[in-house]
């Protein structure tokens, strides 16, 4: 009589859910949705593209960026099935099996990428502050076990979550406030005692991010007191100049994420609209912006996707 009564309660799918309150003009919002999405994967491939076809390229700065170039396809295409599914066919459900596992690729990418930012800052750190070894310590065995290490983390740290979000009974709403699952909403959903999950997502975040901001931080801080040093200042600029794409990538990607982190541990009643708008700006505007940010920024990426159009 228990299980019967358990299998009850507990609903059979997750619901998403697009922009609250503008339902009615869903097939609408979808157009701006689509170009993000279409730049995303059109931006990030044709990075890709020129640092794989072009040896000028073949340099430990670019073999970064297509590391981060390969993990925001990833998120792009780990968003986009549910979030277009909704705005085009209004199918909102998603078995638990299906929620659990978008959230693992979510998340494991999410860490993944914010191990590459923090590679790209150590990496921005030798070339000014230790440029005569720049080629000696970054060598492409040690920058492939740094590509596989980030890898490694975050797949190794989200791992256990959808283990444990699996064992619980969901009988509560079952109505998540974003177009895919996130482990910080799916959690409270539950009926059981998820602060395992509470306590052990809070760790990995702190773990990951946090210790990945801080040494970014500290990072920019050896640089900024190595580059005050120079006595010319046009050489000071040059060198700053190489760190503007990757600081605001940064900001772009830390931002927005720590901002929905704190709304959905410490603030209480929050508006759905306000955890749905920074959802979608933690997870679909980097993997957008990055390489747009990097074609403006970075003069040898801008110079050869002229020569690429012009031909």
């Amino acid at each position: 009589m228990s299980a019967v009564n358990d299998t009850k309660l507990q609903p059979a799918v997750f619901l998403l859910t697009g922009i609250p309150g503008l339902e009615e003009v869903h097939v609408w919002i979808s157009i701006p949705f689509c170009l993000i999405y279409v730049f995303s994967i059109l931006g990030n491939s044709f990075i890709l593209f020129i640092i794989k076809t072009d040896p000028t390229f073949h340099e430990p700065m670019y073999i970064f960026l297509s590391m981060l170039a390969i993990t925001d396809l990833g998120l792009s295409i780990s968003t986009m099935p549910t979030t277009l599914g909704i705005f085009w066919f209004n199918s909102r459900k998603i078995s638990h099996d299906a929620c659990f596992a978008q959230l693992f690729f979510i998340h494991s990418l999410t860490y993944t990428e914010s191990s590459v930012l923090l590679v790209m800052a150590f990496d921005r750190f030798v070339a000014i502050c230790n440029p005569l070894r720049y080629a000696s310590i970054l060598t492409p065995p040690r920058i492939s076990k740094m590509g596989l290490v980030s890898l490694f983390r975050g797949v190794a740290l989200v791992f256990p979550l959808p283990i444990l979000l699996k064992q619980y009974q969901y009988c509560q709403a079952n109505i998540l406030s974003h177009s895919y699952c996130l482990n910080q909403e799916v959690m409270t959903m539950a009926c059981s005692d998820f602060r395992v999950n509470i306590i052990y997502g809070f760790f990995i975040t702190v773990f990951s991010e946090g210790l990945d901001l801080l040494f970014i931080f500290l990072s920019y801080v050896m640089i900024l007191k190595t580059v005050l040093s120079i006595s010319s200042h046009a050489a000071r600029l040059k060198a700053l100049n190489t760190c503007v794409s990757h600081i605001c990538i940064v900001l772009l990607f830390y931002m927005p994420a720590i901002s929905l982190s704190v709304i959905y541990r410490f603030v209480k009643n929050s508006s759905p609209l306000l955890q749905n708008v920074l959802g979608n700006v933690s997870w679909l505007i980097p993997p957008m912006m990055n390489p747009i940010v990097y074609s403006v920024k970075t003069k040898p990426i801008r110079a050869r996707i002229i020569r690429v159009f012009i031909k």
